[in-house]
Order: structure tokens, then sequence, then C-alpha cells
């Protein structure tokens, strides 16, 4: 999936800087001053594609799935182009200096629209096209298999099912037809020949005396890419398949890495972003404390012991968002969607994350960083370490502001809920990366823009 995303990005990045120079050669024709004013001035093409690129991801001209239809990817793009349009004109307002003329950036952004739909039409088509679709060949017909079956029907495109093949004394699924068990285990290498796979997954319930040993190895040494069902439904979905996953697992599979490089870069950008954003909302603080005062009696902040990096306790820091006595009766207990101890603005602060704004503070200390899982209360912690399998990998790493669960999977209040945002937080953790980070940070932005928060 980040893959996808990011060749269209880098795909929309080369024609935003085509766009500029078939603008340019437009309307002055060839000359030497064009390449001069390419190459020369780098800050203007480079600001040009940032906002073309970020614009697209606001208006989710990247969210290109199966299902999507062709006047919503146009609508997209057009919506991404006016966006880009009013930005920038503003910008130019602002700095003069990055001007390139209305007449200009009109004719560029023209030209990167008829280049963007070429681009994301031919992306579209062929990532969901079966021609250019990875075949898979499932090895199993029990629930695991049924399962990987039914993602790959779903998937935003890139694979197409080829069959399953069947274990002697594995227990067919309910859900998988006859027609679709294309072969035993005993012909695994023939069947993967003649159904064309370009990978098979091994998604067997019970491995111990079904696994085909002689014929897998036999794929794999004649170019078949062989995967466990845990890793290629965390390649599919972006999460992990927790059901599947054994301590072995987390021990051989790839990533779960820490680098000091990574770690020490993450904690600069995290001191950078928490001074900034300090600084900017500090305008905003005397209005939200009226606001706060006005709306409901108790106190400004609100604080709470929540488990951090290696389970280490320390006091998260919120403005105030629920009535003072909304926990006098109850206890701890999660809050819902449309809680009635919610007050008013309330409500909108935790719409527009506003309510977060002293968790810099935390990020600033070292306590939390930017991006990671979210930090959960204690009282909660020991209860679903208890009920959920691998809930405690979460705290490898310091918790977040924001994190892949809150921006992959809708609020949450329940154990059921708290082991689906744990395939997503522990799919973070294995696959910690600035890419990965500069994702969650973007589709966070999107979050606070459009009024998605919890």
């Amino acid at each position: 999936m980040k893959y996808r995303i990011a060749s269209l990005v880098l795909g929309d990045a080369v024609l935003a800087l085509c766009a500029l120079y078939s603008a340019l050669l437009m309307r002055f024709g060839y000359h030497e001053e064009c390449n001069h004013y390419i190459f020369d001035n780098l800050q203007i093409p480079i600001f040009v594609i940032v906002v073309f690129i970020f614009s697209s991801y606001l208006a989710e001209c990247f969210e290109i799935s199966r299902n999507i239809k062709k006047r919503a990817m146009l609508i997209n793009i057009l919506i991404a182009a006016v966006m880009s349009f009013f930005v920038l004109s503003a910008l130019y307002y602002l700095s003069p200096a990055l001007m390139i003329g209305r007449g200009l950036l009109a004719l560029t952004l023209f030209c990167f629209i008829v280049y963007q739909i070429a681009w994301h039409f031919l992306f579209f088509f062929s990532h969901n096209s079966p021609r250019f679709s990875q075949r898979v060949l499932i090895v199993g017909v029990g629930l695991v298999a049924y399962q990987i079956a039914e993602m790959i029907r779903k998937a935003h495109g890139g694979y197409q099912l080829s069959g399953f093949v069947q274990c002697t004394g594995e227990s067919q699924w309910q859900g998988i037809a006859k027609e679709e068990i294309i072969s035993s285990a005993d012909s695994l290498r023939d069947a993967a020949f003649d159904s064309q796979a370009d990978i098979v997954v091994i998604a067997l319930t019970e491995r111990r005396g079904m696994f085909p040993l002689r014929d897998a190895l036999s794929c794999k040494l004649n170019g078949i890419e062989l995967l466990d069902a845990p890793t290629f439904y965390e390649l599919i979905a972006g999460k992990l398949m927790l059901e599947q996953i054994t301590p072995s697992w987390f021990i051989y599979s790839t990533g779960f890495n820490r680098p000091v490089i990574i770690t020490t870069v993450k904690r600069i950008i995290d001191i950078l972003l928490a001074v900034v954003g300090l600084v900017l909302s500090l305008p905003l603080l005397p209005l939200l404390a009226i606001a706060i005062k006005i709306d409901s009696p108790g106190p400004l902040l609100f604080s709470q012991l929540r488990v951090g990096n290696r389970e280490d306790l320390f006091r998260l820091y919120k403005f105030r968002t629920m009535r003072q006595d909304a926990e006098a009766k109850s206890g701890a207990v999660w809050s819902q969607v449309n809680d009635p101890r919610i007050t008013r603005f309330g409500a909108f602060m935790r719409k527009t994350r506003l309510d977060e704004i002293p968790q810099l503070y935390n990020v600033l200390v070292g306590q939390m960083s930017f991006v990671g899982p979210r930090p959960e209360r204690p009282e909660f912690v020991e209860k679903l370490k208890e009920q959920i399998p691998y809930y405690s990998r979460r705290h490898f790493i310091k918790p977040g502001l924001t994190g892949w669960a809150q921006v992959r999977y809708p609020y949450g209040a329940s154990v059921e809920d708290a082991l689906e945002k744990l395939r997503y937080d522990l799919y973070y953790v294995k696959n910690l990366s600035s890419f990965l980070d500069t994702l969650i940070f973007l589709d966070t932005i999107k979050v606070v823009l459009f009024g998605r928060g919890r």
C-alpha cells in the first residue's frame, strides 16, 4: 500500500515539474531563460511541487481503490487544482519573491491537471487490471485460507486469486467452493506453474503433518515467492494478523528494528515540531481558556496517568473536554461516541484536536512522540493485557499524539476495538520509518481540517 502511494506521489512530483516547464514553453517559447528559471531558482519549482502534492493529498487524489469511480477521481483532481491555485495565490501575496505570475500559474495548473489525470487513470487501470495483477495461490482450505481469499477479493487491486491447494487432513471451510480447489498439496509445484502463480501463500490452520515442504522448496527455487498468511495479511491490510502470529514470528520476521539514527532523527523532529506547535498555539490559548471556563465550571487543564514507553507511567495533559465530575460515580470507563460527559465546547476541541495542545509539553520533555501508539490508562492496560495477546508489545516505543491506528481505524471503546487498533499499532512498531511517520502526519492534517476526529 505504501509503495502504491509513494509511486503516485513521485509521479505527481515529476509531472508538476514538467507542468511548470511546459507552461514556460507555452507562454514564452523555447528560450535559455526557461532553463535558468527552472534550475537557477530551485525554490520556486520546489515550492510549486510541494503545494501541488499537498493539495492532491488533501483532496484524496492518492486514494485509488478498486471501487472508485472515474468521476470521483476526476473531481478529486480538479478540487486539488483549485486548492493549489488559492493556496499559491495567498502565499504569493505574503511572499512576492516566490511569485511566478498568475498567467503562468494558470497555465501550470492546466498542464498539471492534464498530466495528473492521464497518470492517475493509467496507474488505476494498470494497478487494477488482471493482466498486471500478481496471481496468488493459497495453500489451505480452512478459515485462515478463506480470510486471505476474502482480503484478495476486497483489496485495492494488484492481486488476483488463482485458487486453493488442499492439504490432506484439513477440513474445508464452508465459504470455499469446491471448484476453487485446483489441486492437492502433493502437486503444489505443478499447480503453481499451471495457474501461473506469482505468490504462494501458506494459510494452513495447522501446519504440523500438513505442510508440503518439498514442493514449497521447489516453488521457492523456481522463482515463486512464498509467504505465510500473517506476512501476506500485513502486506495487503497494513496491520498484523494477531491470531496467526507466534512468538517465533516476532523473532524471525523482518522489522521491529529501531536503529539509533532513526531514533535520534525522530527525537529531533519531535522537539522541533513541539516548539513550533507551542509557539503557533500561543495566540489561541487565551481564547481556549475563556471558552472552556464559559462552557462549564472546573479547571482549565486535565491530567491523567498514562502508560508510556516500557510501561513507565507518566502524567498526560489535555485541555478539559468533560464535566469536572465525569467519573465521580462510574470510575474509569472508556470514552464513547457522543459521550454525554463531554461538554459542548469539549466536543469541538476533540473534533479539531485542540484539546491535545498541552501534550506538546509531554512531547518536549520526552514522555511522548508526535507519532506512535496512543497512550492508554493503566486501569485499561492491565485489563487488555489479560485479554489480548501481545498487547504489551505496543509499549516498546514512545506513545504518540497521533498514530497509525488513529488515522486508519474509527473511534473505539471496547476490547474488540482495542484488539483491532493493536493490529495497526504493532504494524507501526514493526515498520517504523520516517516515510510512515510522514504519511501518518499528513493523514492527521486531513483529520483535523475535515473534522474527522473523535
